[in-house]
């Protein structure tokens, strides 16, 4: 298979070692305006059996769109676009052209085995989800006005992993945010600070927390309560995480989300190259958008929203 892939900042060179390393990968292509990478050769990334579109945030609906028009197979990190118009555009534009959305975390090991595990019984009925998203330091200064805020940036991953290991869907959010850390949050109307409750369509009560200054480690959390047995994901020899009871890390915390998700990059990339059908569409991003936009709203106007209100 021939592999065109655009950007090589730092998931871009993740993907671009891990494709260069494929076994059915013949031929890698690679394009970055201002950097190089020893795997693969540079070209013309379109001209290719598949596409790995790895470029910032502002260029995916347009790079996107002209695979989809080339008929191109395409993996695409998040999101597909910045916002819900544009998405949808998108998603009429990749009308039956194979499209796979990077939602890294429905491929990790631990998310997996929880979902088999709730679909299987073995936690019952299930009552209560909780879900953690934590990184160690802020994203640079000039990063946090273009990023979309907390839950479109950060948290639709909560909302996404949500929705596929519990197999429901959220139908309202109360959402509130903080500025406990540097100016620049609050001067582009963000928060560093996160919280939610966020209801599924069964009844299941969700909550939700975040910060961008756990400066223990990177600390990736998803707990499941049910009549019959309660699960967690994230609670491994690495996670950043004291309990007075005796629970000690015994290795690194984590330092990052690409050092904390390394595998699952691998098996998402490896997915997308063996798959007839895509295990993350548009349609699936767009779901998890509509969360965060309704949690948006939710901060900044102080009260419930319901997500049917933002998808009118």
């Amino acid at each position: 298979m021939r592999v065109g892939l655009l950007g090589l900042g730092r998931i871009g060179a993740f993907h671009a070692a891990t494709l260069a390393a494929h076994p059915l990968v013949d031929e890698l292509i690679v394009a970055d305006p201002v950097r190089t990478s020893p795997h693969g050769r540079p070209g013309d990334p379109f001209d290719a059996d598949a596409v790995v579109i790895a470029t910032p945030t502002s260029t995916h609906a347009e790079l996107l769109t002209r695979a989809c028009k080339l008929g191109v197979k395409v993996f695409c990190e998040k999101p597909v676009a910045g916002g819900v118009r544009e998405t949808i555009e998108v998603l009429e534009a990749g009308a039956g052209t194979f499209v796979q959305i990077g939602f890294q975390r429905r491929f990790d090991a631990g998310y997996v085995q929880a979902a088999v595990a709730l679909g299987g019984g073995e936690l019952g009925e299930l009552h209560r989800v909780h879900l953690l998203t934590a990184d160690p330091a802020p994203p640079p200064a000039e990063y946090i006005p273009m990023s979309g805020g907390i839950y479109r940036d950060c948290h639709i991953h909560d909302f996404d992993i949500l929705r596929w290991v519990t197999g429901r869907e959220v139908v309202s959010v109360y959402a509130t945010g903080a500025n406990r850390g540097a100016d620049f949050f609050r001067q582009a109307g963000d928060v560093d600070t996160s919280a939610a409750l966020l209801t599924l369509d069964d009844g299941t009560l969700a909550t939700l927390q975040g910060s961008r200054y756990n400066g223990a480690g990177y600390d990736v959390r998803m707990e499941l309560a049910g009549t019959k047995g309660t699960w967690a994901v994230g609670l491994g020899p690495r996670a950043p995480l004291h309990a007075t009871e005796g629970l000690r890390p015994t290795g690194e915390p984590w330092p990052d989300f690409v050092t904390r998700f390394a595998d699952a990059y691998v098996a998402e990339i490896d997915s997308f190259l063996r798959a007839d059908e895509s295990p993350c569409s548009i349609e699936d991003a767009l779901a998890a958008l509509y969360v965060a936009e309704a949690a948006e709203l939710s901060r900044r106007e102080g009260r419930p929203v319901e997500v049917a209100e933002v998808t009118r």
